[in-house]
């Protein structure tokens, strides 16, 4: 039996998809996969039943689940009377996505911010580092207020979250008026 005899067309195309955009996200294209089966699965899976569904050995699954419970996006469960643990995904998808967006932040974006600092105490010692620094500090101030304005929208209500980007081009319109009025140039980057 193929993957293709253990799923339905747009299940099996859903978890291919997820699959091959695993290495663009940093992950791995088993990692995707199992991740891509168990978010589409009506019910909890425990591992043999993922490995039979995907075509992956049992060890390659266990690892997977591993990697997904570290970044929190599976959870698992426990049936009575049977001993197998059994993994789902949030229902939520902004949760799935509030994870995810928290888990990105912990690993890449905070370590970056700590280096920055850092580099940010350090004295120049001529004027490329100067130049550097500078470039740093710039990273720094936009990395910043990037993280603010997400620990913001985190408070929000997952309702008001999705009002506030389904507004996308309203704000921008508001803005736009605003800088009009106050004879700002508006939509333009400083170079």
């Amino acid at each position: 039996m193929s993957l293709q005899d253990h799923l339905p067309p747009l299940s099996r195309e859903f978890v291919s998809h997820f699959g091959e955009m695993g290495s663009r996200w940093g992950i791995n294209r088993t990692v995707g996969q199992i991740y891509a089966l168990i978010f589409i699965s009506e019910r909890s899976l425990n591992a043999d039943e993922i490995a039979e569904a995907l075509e992956f050995s049992r060890s390659n699954v266990s690892m997977g689940l591993k990697e997904l419970q570290s970044w929190r996006l599976v959870r698992l469960k426990h049936q009575p009377g049977d001993r197998r643990e059994y993994f789902e995904a949030p229902q939520d998808v902004w949760e799935i996505f509030r994870v995810l967006a928290e888990e990105r932040r912990r690993r890449e974006i905070e370590p970056t911010l700590s280096m920055l600092r850092m580099a940010l105490l350090q004295d120049p010692v001529n004027e490329a580092d100067r130049h550097a620094q500078e470039r740093m500090r710039q990273m720094h101030g936009l990395i910043d207020r990037l993280m603010t304005w997400f620990d913001d929208v985190q408070k929000l209500a997952p309702e008001t979250a999705m009002q506030l980007m389904g507004m996308g081009a309203t704000v921008t319109k508001v803005l736009e008026f605003k800088d009009r009025m106050t004879g700002k140039s508006a939509g333009r980057t400083k170079e």
